[in-house]
């Protein structure tokens, strides 16, 4: 079910570091495909990143952020309305280029190598698998001597909906998910994207998944996925007006702070008795307006908080 390969735009801005994690938003909320960021420096020799953590946005001075966005009229609509909207925040003129067919999704992968989140889980590039040492994050009541736990890897082929828990949004969401008890539960996926966090879920032990998504080329893409991963029996994939009528265990979403608060009804009547939750996609200052938006239906946790991004957590309280 993989999309026909087509050319894309691009839409290249300049900026400094510090708007970058609102750029980004900014641009993945206006219907970009994909948003990157890498060194904005003109020199030959990139500027070094010193001592970085994992998965950690680059703390260039200066970032170029690339969105694509489709080649077809609302793409270009899209991209100049962006251009308009964001270019005065740019250190350079706004640029809108053609970017030729090609399976740009593989070149993006080719340098990525298997990412760890949690104790046991993987994410790994199709054909990759992880180089198994000592357990570097050991559980603090096992014993010292206990061999570390059993990978448990997702392959992953983003195609056009990006999702490779390189993001720290994503991110956040696998480590949350990786410390569950999931097994005999049901998720809920709510704007699966890739479908990266639903296979995540029945990988760790869930019973059945629900991704759901209005974008089209994401529920191809989790599809697809799915399959790789032998997934795809437990797997119920969805647009949200057709979504089935369930009770979920556990809800993760993540998307953005608008339309998460938007969604504080809609999530919280899915949720079952018990059910917990996870939010990301918010920026560190959204995290208690988001949060606040939930507490009619669940306990909330304080955020945790990673590279200014908030992973936000609670409990169903009873009705």
């Amino acid at each position: 079910m993989n999309a026909t390969p087509m050319a894309w735009l691009q839409l290249e801005l300049v900026v400094e570091r510090e708007q970058a994690p609102l750029i980004e938003a900014a641009l993945e909320n206006g219907g970009a495909l994909a948003v990157t960021i890498d060194d904005a420096a003109d020199d030959p020799v990139p500027e070094p990143i010193l001592e970085p953590l994992p998965n950690a946005t680059p703390l260039w001075r200066r970032v170029r952020i690339t969105a694509l966005y489709q080649d077809d009229a609302n793409g270009s609509l899209l991209a100049e309305q962006a251009a308009a909207q964001l270019g005065p925040q740019s250190l350079a003129p706004a640029w809108i280029s053609r970017l030729e067919d090609q399976p740009w999704e593989r070149v993006w992968l080719q340098d990525l190598g298997p990412q760890r989140f949690g104790r046991r889980l993987w994410v790994c590039p199709q054909g990759q698998r992880p180089a198994l040492g000592p357990d570097p994050d050991p559980d603090p009541g096992a014993d010292a001597a206990s061999e570390p736990p059993e990978p448990i890897c997702i392959d992953l082929d983003p195609g056009l909906a990006f999702g490779t828990g390189h993001h720290p949004t994503t991110a956040l969401c696998l480590g949350w998910l990786d410390g569950l008890a999931l097994t005999d539960r049901v998720v809920l996926d709510y704007g699966c994207g890739s479908g990266i966090l639903a296979i995540a879920a029945l990988k760790l032990g869930a019973r059945q998944a629900i991704a759901v998504d209005h974008d089209p080329q994401a529920l191809d893409a989790t599809v697809d996925n799915a399959i790789a991963n032998g997934v795809l029996e437990r797997l119920v994939i969805a647009r949200p007006e057709a979504m089935p009528a369930i009770r979920a265990d556990v809800i993760v979403a993540n998307i953005l702070a608008g339309p998460l608060v938007e969604l504080a009804p809609t999530l919280t009547a899915l949720a079952a008795p018990g059910a917990v939750i996870g939010l990301s996609g918010v920026l560190s200052h959204q995290a208690a307006g988001v949060a606040d938006a939930y507490r009619d239906g669940f306990l909330m946790e304080p955020p945790v908080i990673q590279d200014d991004w908030a992973l936000l957590t609670g409990h169903r309280l009873s009705p």
